[in-house]
C-alpha cells in the first residue's frame, strides 16, 4: 500500500510510502482519500498525523502519469485529485502534518490541508507546477492564499521557488520548527494530547472556523451560535461543567 492508516491511544496516523520521494500518484491519491474517509468513521481515530517519513514529506505528482494525460483525461482527474485532498481537509478531528523534507507541490498541498504544521528544520515547501507550464491543482491557489495571504502566495506560486522551514515558519506556512529527529515525536504529542480531549467540541470548533472562513461574518456568528448551542446537548459538556465546578479549572476528562 502506498498510503497506510494506523492507530494508537487516540492517534492515528496517516502515512505515505512511495518511496523513494512519495510521488503522489492516481492509486496514492485514491488511497488518501479512503483512508481520509475511514479516520473520519473511526471512533479509535480522535485525531490525525500526516506523516511521510524520515526523508521526505511529498515531493508532489508523479510527473511521468500526467504528462502522459491530455486535457479530456484531466478533465476526468482533477476533480478526483481535488477530491482527495478535500477529505483530508474535511476530516472533522485535529490533524496535523509533520513535514520532513521536500514538501513540494502536491506535498505542500496536502500540507495544507492540515489544522497545524510541525516541519522539520531541514524542510523545503513550495509550489513549483509554474515550472511545468501549469498551477497548484489539489488546492493550493486557495489553501495557500488563505493561510499565508494573497500576496505572499501569490510570490510563491509565481515563481515557483521552495521555501525553508525558518522562512515557512515566519510566513506563517508552517507553525513550528523543530529538529528533523523529533517531527513525528512532537507531531504525535500535539495530536494525542488533542485526542484526550471532547471530541464533539473539537468537531465543532473546527468546522465553526473552517466554515466561518468561507462566508460573511454574520453568517459565520450563526454557524458558530449554533455549535455552541447543540454542545450544551452533550455529555461532554456536562462532563466539563461538572468537573469545573466540583475540581477546579482544567481537570476534566473526556471518554
Amino acid at each position: 500500500m502506498t498510503v497506510t492508516l494506523e492507530a494508537s491511544d487516540g492517534v492515528g496516523t496517516i502515512r505515505l510510502d512511495r518511496p523513494p520521494m512519495n510521488a503522489l500518484d492516481v492509486a496514492t491519491q485514491d488511497r488518501l482519500r479512503e483512508l481520509a474517509e475511514e479516520a473520519t468513521r473511526r471512533d479509535d481515530v480522535r485525531a490525525v498525523v500526516l506523516y511521510g517519513g524520515e526523508k521526505v514529506f511529498a515531493a508532489g505528482a508523479d510527473i511521468k502519469e500526467m504528462q502522459a494525460m491530455d486535457h479530456a483525461a484531466m478533465v476526468v482527474r482533477s476533480k478526483a485529485l481535488q477530491d482527495s485532498f478535500t477529505a483530508v481537509a474535511r476530516i472533522p478531528k485535529p490533524v496535523v502534518a509533520a513535514v520532513t523534507g521536500y514538501a513540494l507541490g502536491g506535498g505542500c498541498e496536502l500540507a495544507l490541508c492540515a489544522d497545524f504544521r510541525i516541519a522539520a528544520d531541514n524542510a523545503k515547501l513550495g509550489q513549483p507546477e509554474i515550472m511545468l507550464g501549469l498551477i497548484p491543482g489539489a488546492g493550493g491557489t486557495q489553501r495557500l492564499a488563505r493561510l499565508v495571504g494573497p500576496s505572499k502566495a501569490k510570490d510563491l506560486i509565481f515563481t515557483g521557488l521552495h521555501v525553508k522551514a525558518e522562512e515557512a515558519l515566519t510566513i506563517g506556512l508552517v507553525d513550528r520548527v523543530v529538529p528533523a529527529a523529533e517531527v513525528y515525536e512532537q507531531a504525535h504529542a500535539w495530536a494525542a494530547r488533542l485526542a484526550k480531549g471532547p471530541a464533539l467540541a473539537l468537531r465543532a470548533a473546527k468546522e465553526s472556523i473552517d466554515a466561518g472562513l468561507e462566508t460573511d461574518i454574520d453568517t459565520g456568528l450563526t454557524i458558530e451560535r449554533n455549535w455552541f448551542a447543540g454542545l450544551f446537548a452533550t455529555e461532554d459538556r456536562e462532563r466539563g461543567m461538572r468537573s469545573f465546578v466540583e475540581e477546579g479549572p482544567g481537570k476534566a476528562k473526556f471518554l
